[in-house]
């Protein structure tokens, strides 16, 4: 059944690729975009940018997680460290895009620098749960506080880590009046600890990154196995920072082992030596791909947008690594926007982690079984689609993210007062009326890339981003 589906959605896939040579809807950046649609982006992006004045908390400035409307529930006033880096990131957007002037812009990154300077720590790195009335840490979302109790066993995310430091690396470049106090915030934190030195001839796992680390005790026991996720946002922050060697981006899977037997599919590709460009060591890669009706493309873990493409919206995947990166994003895209009609007979398109379409302030993990590695052993859900994902691939397929922007507009009830709401049931018509900071500053990001580039100017600036250049030229997928 799994390889019907797979078929399905490449042939699918297939009949929008373009041929060899031609550019896929008109490139990346939007430039597939008229000028008529470039108003209407504009015109969202007036209505999201309204809900950050809505979602800073007032005591703190900190960025609630959440704000439902209409009997979702009205406020997650707890806030993560992803949060706080990807606040920053519809800051600049907003002023990149007219809608706040600079001093409006300082202002906000100001403020909410000050506040996480004075956040609890461990070694730097921020806690994974503040309450945004008082800037306490908290036991989870809504959860108690723990404010002035021992770090000892407090979990240490990887990647929101690394998320917030995007946002640190953002502020010192946009705002040089702060840039020496977001510089000692990045300093302080030691990407090093999340990389499993052990030994790569004897451990298929060593060379990776764990997915945290537990305060004062040591590594999560887990590690973050895939390449074409969003967790490498980690190896960029860890390489850029030079706190973990290159090996992190080599020994980290393309596909997951070929005897991990209970994937998706089982991978193909050749096995090729490619010398670090900063060390010079050779390393053996397993370029794996899936295939299906002779497409080719790099699998994600779950087959989210989120995974494959929100990297993207920080490092120029796309033209820093045309054979690589570049190519898979788009391909990536390109499935999802087959999937949903094709296998699963949507009218729209856009499979990614969101609010759950029922207003009980649920979240769930969305994602194309087809497109991944987990599909046989546990698939995300594929019941509702999210427009932050239309958002993600606007860079990327400009003239397909606008026609299912417009379609999710026509068929259902899913722009409220601050822009699109978080998610929709295609079957059903339920809406989720909720905006979660994260998702509505994906969007911020991918108007900004679509409409202006700022963001991706200044970050190419930075010496931590720059330094993932030579790693994405290098890499080769094996995609055609």
């Amino acid at each position: 059944m799994l390889r019907r589906l797979l078929i399905a959605v490449v042939l699918a896939v297939s009949s929008v690729l373009p041929a060899a040579g031609a550019s896929a809807d008109d490139g990346p950046q939007g430039t597939g975009l008229s000028g008529g649609q470039r108003q209407a982006l504009q015109a969202v992006a007036r209505d999201t940018w309204r809900f950050f004045d809505a979602d800073t908390d007032p005591a703190t400035h900190l960025p609630m997680d959440n704000i439902g409307l209409q009997g979702a529930p009205a406020r997650g006033t707890y806030t993560s460290p992803t949060n706080v880096g990807v606040y920053f990131w519809s800051v600049v957007a907003a002023e990149d895009l007219g809608l706040v002037d600079r001093r409006g812009a300082f202002r906000r990154a100001e403020a909410l620098l000050t506040e996480v300077e004075r956040l609890t720590k461990w070694h730097g790195f921020l806690l994974s749960w503040y309450d945004t009335t008082t800037g306490h840490r908290l036991s989870g979302p809504g959860g108690t506080d723990r404010e002035g109790q021992p770090l000892t066993g407090e979990f240490i995310s990887n990647v929101d880590n690394a998320w917030y430091a995007t946002g640190l690396i953002l502020v010192r470049q946009a705002f040089p009046e702060l840039a020496r106090r977001a510089t000692a915030l990045l300093d302080a934190m030691d990407f090093g600890i999340f990389y499993d030195a052990g030994d790569q001839a004897t451990d298929i796992t060593a060379g990776q990154m764990f997915g945290g680390f537990n305060a004062d005790v040591g590594p999560a026991d887990f590690h973050y196995g895939l390449l074409n996720t969003e967790t490498r946002i980690g190896a960029y922050i860890g390489i850029g920072t030079g706190r973990m060697p290159g090996d992190v981006w080599w020994r980290t899977w393309r596909t997951l082992p070929a005897d991990f037997t209970w994937q998706g599919q089982p991978p193909q590709g050749p096995t090729v030596t490619i010398t670090d460009p900063r060390s010079g060591r050779p390393f053996s890669v397993v370029e794996g791909h899936y295939t299906a009706a002779g497409v080719d493309f790099v699998p994600s873990w779950g087959g989210s947008m989120f995974e494959g493409l929100m990297p993207d919206l920080v490092v120029p995947e796309t033209t820093w690594g045309p054979g690589g990166f570049g190519r898979n994003d788009l391909r990536y895209a390109q499935a999802q926007e087959a999937y949903a009609p094709a296998v699963l007979r949507y009218p729209v398109w856009g499979l990614s982690p969101a609010s759950t379409p029922d207003d009980t302030g649920g979240y769930l993990a969305y994602g194309a079984h087809g497109m991944a590695s987990n599909a046989t052993c546990c698939p995300y859900d594929e019941t509702a689609v999210t427009p932050h994902a239309s958002f993600l691939a606007l860079p990327l397929t400009p003239r397909a993210a606008m026609a299912n922007l417009d379609a999710l507009r026509a068929r259902f009830p899913v722009y409220g007062p601050y822009g699109f709401f978080d998610s929709v049931n295609p079957v059903t018509g339920q809406v989720g009326h909720r905006y979660l900071v994260l998702d509505q500053s994906m969007i911020m990001a991918a108007l900004d890339a679509a409409l202006d580039g700022g963001l991706h100017r200044r970050f190419q600036r930075d010496p931590v981003i720059r330094a993932a250049r030579p790693y994405l030229a290098a890499e080769r997928f094996s995609i055609s």
